[in-house]
């Protein structure tokens, strides 16, 4: 006999066998991160209202050059690659941002549709993406630059111009924002994996106690993965338009303390 030519029919877009209702799942990656990306964008390039007494803005953080004496733009745009760096290669959010705005697939079990040639993250640009370790030590020294200011967020100019210790809206808002991005940084994929991912035997280590102790609380951590990556973005967006609206007279600071 001779062979038959066996005809393989592909899967339309969105087909599936799925009974609920999948793309509901995607909705809220839309609306918060391609929200999110547009709010930040305009606040990248609108270079001011970017500081209030000790308040600065996380989108400014490191402040580099604000007169302009060298750089003409935003100083925004001078750090954006750290954090933008570090958000977009994260393991969570390329699996968000995937379904969500390349359809790449829509969802589990659901058909992209076509005929397609799968390289992964093999070709560019996304290829860049195994750069995500790196970006992981650039956020952490960004996490310093953070703290440092969600520190002078509690000084306010005194008398005869000394330095005053105090509690306004803005302080504690600077701080739960640091907190919530330490925490989602310390909850990475990679970190986790440097801790002692790649360890098969903690006690044929030579760190192995300290390393199994490290890496059991990044686990944690790590559990909640996607819950800090929305609240820290989230966290982010409202500090720096909380500073906008004190800086621009709209919104006036409360002083706790």
């Amino acid at each position: 006999m001779g062979a038959r030519s066996v005809e393989t029919k592909l899967a339309a877009f969105g087909e599936t066998q799925r009974r609920d209702a999948w793309w509901v799942e995607i909705l809220p990656v839309v609306i918060l991160l391609g929200g999110f990306g547009v709010y930040a964008t305009l606040r990248a390039f609108e270079g001011k209202f970017y500081a209030w007494g000790p308040y600065l803005s996380p989108f400014y953080s490191p402040l580099i050059d604000p007169r302009h004496r060298w750089w003409k733009l935003s100083p925004a745009l001078l750090i954006l690659a750290g954090p933008l760096g570090f958000r977009a290669t994260c393991y969570y959010y390329r699996k968000a941002y995937y379904r969500a705005f390349f359809l790449d697939p829509p969802a589990c079990a659901v058909s992209e549709g076509g005929k397609r040639s799968y390289k992964g993250e093999t070709s560019f640009p996304f290829v860049l993406q195994n750069i995500h370790r790196y970006f992981l030590y650039l956020a952490i020294l960004f996490l310093l630059f953070l703290w440092h200011d969600a520190y002078k967020g509690f000084f306010f100019s005194g008398r005869l111009g000394l330095q005053e210790f105090g509690i306004g809206i803005g302080s504690l808002i600077l701080l739960v924002n640091v907190t919530l991005l330490t925490l989602y940084t310390f909850s990475c994929h990679s970190l986790r994996h440097l801790a002692g991912g790649k360890l098969d035997c903690f006690s044929c280590s030579a760190f192995g106690p300290p390393q199994h102790t490290a890496w059991t609380w990044i686990t944690t951590l790590n559990e909640r993965h996607m819950l800090l990556a929305w609240s820290s973005l989230i966290s982010v967006g409202l500090t720096d338009f909380y500073i906008r609206m004190v800086a621009t007279g709209i919104f006036k600071d409360v002083r706790i303390l």
